[in-house]
């Protein structure tokens, strides 16, 4: 794994990967009966790589299966439960960066402003965001930003559904747009190799320690590709959305309290 750790874009890349999977499931896992296949129509136009997605999704779930997958259980078995809150709460605080950043670009003041309360708030009091002290004082955390949910707000299409090698679920639209969040994720500005490095390897393993309570709703003898590829879609909606969707009459539903 050093040598690929050499690449500060891979890092980036994978790190993202593993985010967007990572939100996919749990979004899945919140009403899982919303989990419908596509129609051959729709897969048309969404999924039309779908045979060389299926052969990289193939790869992409060996290489979990046999390296992140045991890594993160161990993980879990070392760590106690209130390191691991600590550990995520961390990366979710260096996380708001981007969310600002975004907040700002899609003209979300409003949410920009909630999250640079939650950034100055959690960083100090909260020692370094390890502790989620805004939440206390009504500065809620927010299903975040990204800079492909900007260019959809700017009217950028999402194109075909991809999945790519060891970096996961993506569209074109999200997939041309991870340069710019990796310009946005604070790690990558820290200059001590070393440190970089063991920060992406222990944000990885701790996304992938969130999987493991949710990770068998996938696993449930359906085509996980399809599981996976209409969790990340319709999760991307969601986000691009914020929350809310539209029924056939015509009204707008906010979702998940929104």
């Amino acid at each position: 794994m050093n040598i690929f750790f050499k690449d500060k874009s891979f890092t980036r890349s994978l790190r993202a990967a593993f985010i967007f999977f990572a939100v996919g499931l749990v979004g899945c896992a919140s009403n899982p009966q919303q989990q419908n296949e596509l129609t051959d129509t729709t897969v048309e136009n969404v999924d039309p790589l779908e045979g060389f997605n299926r052969k990289m999704f193939a790869f992409n779930d060996t290489v979990d299966t046999w390296f992140l997958k045991p890594v993160a259980k161990g993980y879990r078995w070392v760590a106690p439960a209130p390191v691991e809150v600590g550990v995520s709460n961390f990366f979710d605080n260096l996380g708001e960066v981007s969310n600002i950043v975004n907040d700002a670009l899609q003209w979300k003041w409003k949410q920009a402003s909630n999250d640079t309360g939650r950034l100055l708030l959690n960083t100090t009091v909260g020692l370094l965001g390890t502790i989620d002290v805004a939440r206390h004082v009504g500065l809620e955390k927010s299903d975040g930003e990204d800079f492909g949910q900007t260019l959809a707000v700017w009217g950028v299409d999402a194109g075909p559904y991809l999945v790519l090698p060891l970096m996961g679920p993506a569209t074109l639209r999200d997939g041309l747009a991870r340069p710019v969040d990796y310009y946005t994720d604070p790690i990558n500005y820290i200059e001590d190799d070393a440190h970089r490095y063991g920060l992406t390897a222990l944000e990885l393993v701790q996304l992938r320690a969130k999987l493991l309570d949710v990770e068998e709703l996938a696993g449930g003898g359906g085509d996980k590709y399809i599981f996976m590829r209409d969790a990340y879609l319709q999760r991307r909606e969601h986000l691009v959305n914020d929350g809310v969707v539209e029924d056939d009459f015509g009204g707008d539903f906010g979702g998940d309290g929104y």
